[in-house]
């Protein structure tokens, strides 16, 4: 990757974190997969995220990850398309991580994204041997997930400052909802991408030097985020607030719920492969479905397939 540049710009833009359709009966539907990851090659993103925890990994089997995984890389490869995927692979688990990486690095990811471990919650020492292990096991570049919200840990910034030596530390998806870490980070680490992992502070954290967002909203309307987010790269920021305003009673709805059960319901509604949420995960309340009918009726239109 060489300078700090070309690394900060592998992600740059819009990366959607891809949901993991289900036909009825609760399998995967690996043809509507194929469907969305084209859909999302059409409307100009720049990365595919198969795997996180919106395509509900955690329910996955591990011949299920390889099959979501697979198909989502061989589509965009059929495509000769330069859509890069990084693939979810994180787990509290060090060894189990390394394994899952090596397994990407096979199916052909561009590069992994890792989460913070959760629910032992290791110490910022713990965090930091853990990136370290991973690193030194597997040449893929690296995108630090943190999300203290599922993970119950945050990774600090002196913490991340030491994860930005290592060479395969590319980016960080942040995810913490706070916007004085985030000031932190992009002033104090300016070696690393920054991307939004909430959509709603999207156009915020770009101001301030975000290079782009790891997205939920882009599985259902990709155009509309990638005009946002290229039009804050490109300094239009009138454009882009006016789009951010346009786009957040849509950010709003998708998470009063947990993620994906409502935006699964609006792409379900809006005639795009989605299926069923995987439980514990269930189907979103009367209520919740009310407030995204209502703004998939009124503020945005349909997005043609």
């Amino acid at each position: 990757m060489g300078t700090s540049a070309m690394r900060n710009n592998l992600f740059r833009g819009v990366t959607t974190a891809m949901i993991t359709p289900f036909n009825p009966d609760g399998s995967l539907d690996l043809e509507g997969l194929k469907n969305n990851t084209l859909f999302q090659i059409e409307k100009g993103v720049q990365g595919l995220l198969p795997l996180g925890t919106t395509g509900e990994s955690p329910t996955l089997t591990d011949s299920e990850k390889e099959l979501v995984a697979r198909t989502v890389i061989e589509t965009v490869r059929s495509q000769n398309s330069i859509v890069k995927v990084m693939v979810g692979v994180g787990t509290n688990d060090t060894q189990k991580t390394i394994h899952n990486a090596k397994l990407a690095r096979e199916w052909g990811a561009d590069a992994l994204l890792i989460v913070t471990p959760y629910y032992n919650k290791p110490t910022q020492e713990g965090i930091l041997a853990h990136f370290q292990a991973i690193s030194e096991s597997v040449d893929l570049p690296i995108i630090v997930y943190n999300i203290k919200s599922r993970t119950g840990i945050n990774i600090e910034t002196t913490t991340l400052k030491k994860l930005a030596q290592l060479s395969s530390i590319i980016a960080v998806k942040e995810a913490s909802g706070d916007i004085a870490q985030v000031m932190d980070v992009l002033y104090q680490i300016p070696e690393i991408a920054v991307y939004s992992g909430d959509d709603n502070l999207t156009f915020p954290m770009m101001c301030l030097g975000a290079q782009g967002v790891i997205s939920v909203i882009s599985n259902l309307f990709p155009s509309q985020v990638v005009q946002m987010v290229q039009a804050t790269l490109d300094g239009d920021l009138e454009t882009a607030r006016q789009m951010h305003f346009k786009l957040l009673p849509l950010f709003k709805a998708a998470f009063i719920e947990t993620n994906p059960a409502p935006i699964k319901y609006a792409m379900n509604r809006s005639g795009f492969a989605a299926g069923p949420v995987r439980l514990p995960l269930v189907e979103i309340r009367p209520q919740t479905k009310q407030i995204i009918n209502q703004v998939l009726d009124t503020l945005l239109p349909k997005e043609e397939g």
